[in-house]
């Protein structure tokens, strides 16, 4: 740690071996901030820890589309895609949309739809199996979709690296608009249109988007170019805004960072979410017990995991089917079993995870646990494909580095999927895999890449992206203490505290919930839940009792700490939850680190 740098709260080592700092360089904004807006303090830290100026603060509480919205011309190929997507509306031509079997796809998918039917069109989706038919679109696929009449396919959510496939399709006479957010290469393949925010020559800045926000960029050109066409004075136009709640569980769901055009897009995303006219949305909800306001932990962890459940462990096209839906019945139906489709997709996640940190840690060895290598890899046959991005995610949680799951077929080809940490560039990295001629296919972007490799060429893999990526993460491994937004007495964290904290959010990648110090507590109570949670109540020196829960951290010192009596008070740190359990209106504290206050320096 930096001599320059102070620890906040006197803490340089915790339980989890971090330096505690502040996330605010300059207190002196925050005062201004507070000054101006009439807020909190520790509110005002939070806005200035996030780069927002005083005169910008109003503007940032109340994120609007219309302050927010480029041009959606100004994307590359844009008016090409929206121009022939109109003209195949009124002239009343069979299109398909091919979308990837995610959340992000399969909202894409619906939005696409949704407009479609608003506009007295029809649109087919085609959501490819993620076992069978893998990732991207497929030849055998689009001459099905060309055989039932289809001439014009959009592509969401994939297709920018498609470059045999797509000159397959060129060749049997399809035309192909790709709307796509992953990283390309300078060679783009032969599409009538490719409109992604990331391709090279693309200078709109709008790179942070998911393939579900620029498809609903699409969405408003294509409404621009029919309106233009004279379509409206026959037909009624649609409300493009009733779509945002796909878009914002896509957009929270792919985990883009949630700044600038995207926060706007959650933000009025959420709201439309709370009005419940989705019928699919609103059994989907129903199903995962969804009470109160929608806010992005429901989009992200109760609906975005159903949604993805058909895609990875059941039929991949349930999830489109149940976001367009206009039937109840059919919704609560399809919304019934994503949910058992989850349960079953936890247990194979269970099984698999438990062998590849088992896998890892042999391969690691105990020295090296504490220090390991820059790139996590494991790799097994036999394993589900549905379950890898969510173990990867899980492995580089446990290791603090970018980690990589693969699955292994009899024929010795793998699919792989990877989650990378802050600062570490993982999609480009397996796009230069991919030009060096290690892998059969891949793509992504900075935090999540897939792959698919043959099983000779694992090590070479393994070896090439380390290399390419070790001076990233040893410079984010660097930059690894815990970042606070400030401290707050027991007392003091409380719900009128957490609601004004949501003005700020919504929260996610890229502007992450507030994280807090709350010293000098004392465990009154602790026990263990669930699997591995520690579950406590705390006590601070203004008397204040506050809730919380560690997860996962049974078998961690932090877990330790917390169920030994004999500790004695704690500097805590983590973050502020709503809770209403049982109709209960308060707060509890998710701990993410600890500290004896007697291992503080003051």
């Amino acid at each position: 740690m930096s001599a320059q740098v102070k620890p906040f709260l006197g803490v340089e080592r915790s339980l989890t071996g971090r330096a505690w700092v502040s996330r605010l360089t300059d207190d002196r904004l925050a005062l201004a901030i507070a000054q101006r807006e009439g807020l909190p303090e520790i509110v005002a830290r939070v806005l200035a820890a996030r780069g927002i100026a005083p005169e910008d603060c109003a503007a940032y509480l109340a994120p609007s589309l219309k302050s927010l919205m480029p041009d959606p011309s100004s994307l590359m190929d844009m008016d090409k895609a929206a121009r022939r997507i109109a003209d195949a509306i009124m002239r009343g031509e069979k299109v398909a949309v091919f979308g990837d079997y995610d959340v992000d796809g399969a909202t894409s998918s619906a939005l696409l739809q949704r407009f479609f039917r608003a506009v007295g069109s029809d649109l087919r989706i085609y959501i490819p199996d993620r076992i069978r038919e893998g990732y991207g679109p497929n030849a055998p696929a689009l001459m099905e979709l060309r055989d039932e009449g289809i001439k014009l396919i959009i592509t969401v959510d994939c297709g920018t690296m498609a470059h045999r496939v797509l000159g397959v399709a060129f060749d049997a006479g399809l035309e192909i608009v790709v709307v796509d957010h992953h990283q390309a290469e300078p060679a783009l393949p032969p599409a009538l249109a490719l409109v992604n925010p990331n391709r090279l020559d693309d200078t709109s800045g709008q790179g942070t988007l998911a393939a579900v926000g620029v498809a609903f960029l699409l969405l408003v050109a294509v409404n621009r170019a029919l309106r233009d066409g004279g379509w409206y004075a026959s037909h009624d136009e649609p409300d493009l805004l009733s779509l945002l709640d796909l878009v914002a569980l896509g957009t929270v769901c792919d985990v883009v960072p949630l700044v600038g055009l995207n926060r706007a897009f959650v933000t009025q995303g959420l709201r439309v979410l709370g009005r419940r006219r989705n019928v699919g949305l609103r059994a989907l909800a129903d199903v995962a017990r969804l009470e109160g306001a929608p806010g992005t932990y429901h989009l992200g962890f109760l609906l975005g995991p159903r949604v993805n459940a058909g895609g990875r462990v059941g039929r991949s096209d349930l999830g489109a089917r149940l976001l367009t839906t206009e039937d109840a019945d059919e919704a609560g139906i399809i919304a019934q079993e994503l949910d058992l489709l989850n349960k079953e997709r936890q247990t194979i996640e269970a099984r698999v995870l438990e062998e590849a940190l088992a896998q890892v840690d042999v391969a690691l060895g105990a020295a090296r646990r504490n220090a390991p290598p820059p790139f996590i890899v494991a790799a097994a046959k036999g394993w589900h494909p549905g379950v890898i991005g969510i173990v990867a995610a899980r492995l580089k949680e446990r290791y603090e580095r970018p980690a990589m799951v693969i699955a292994f077929d009899g024929k010795g080809e793998g699919k792989g999927s990877g989650r990378s940490i802050q600062g570490v560039d993982l999609g480009r990295a397996v796009t230069a895999a991919l030009e060096a001629g290690l892998l059969v296919n891949g793509g992504g972007h900075a935090m999540a890449a897939g792959i698919t490799l043959r099983e000779d060429k694992l090590d070479a893999f393994a070896e090439f992206i380390e290399g390419r990526i070790a001076e990233q993460v040893l410079a984010a491994s660097e930059s690894r203490a815990l970042r606070l937004d400030g401290a707050l007495t027991a007392g003091g964290a409380n719900r009128a505290l957490y609601e004004l904290l949501e003005q700020a959010g919504p929260y996610g990648s890229g502007n992450p919930e507030p994280r807090f110090a709350v010293p000098s507590l004392r465990v009154a109570f602790a026990d263990i839940v669930g699997k591995g949670h520690v579950r406590c109540q705390l006590q601070g020196e203004d008397g204040g009792r506050l809730k919380a829960i560690a997860f996962r951290a049974a078998e961690t010192p932090l877990g330790r700490a917390l169920m030994d009596r004999g500790t004695g008070p704690l500097h805590v740190a983590g973050r502020l939850k709503a809770d209403d359990w049982r109709g209960k209106h308060g707060v509890q504290l998710t701990i993410e680190d600890a500290v004896p206050t007697r291992d503080a320096t003051p």
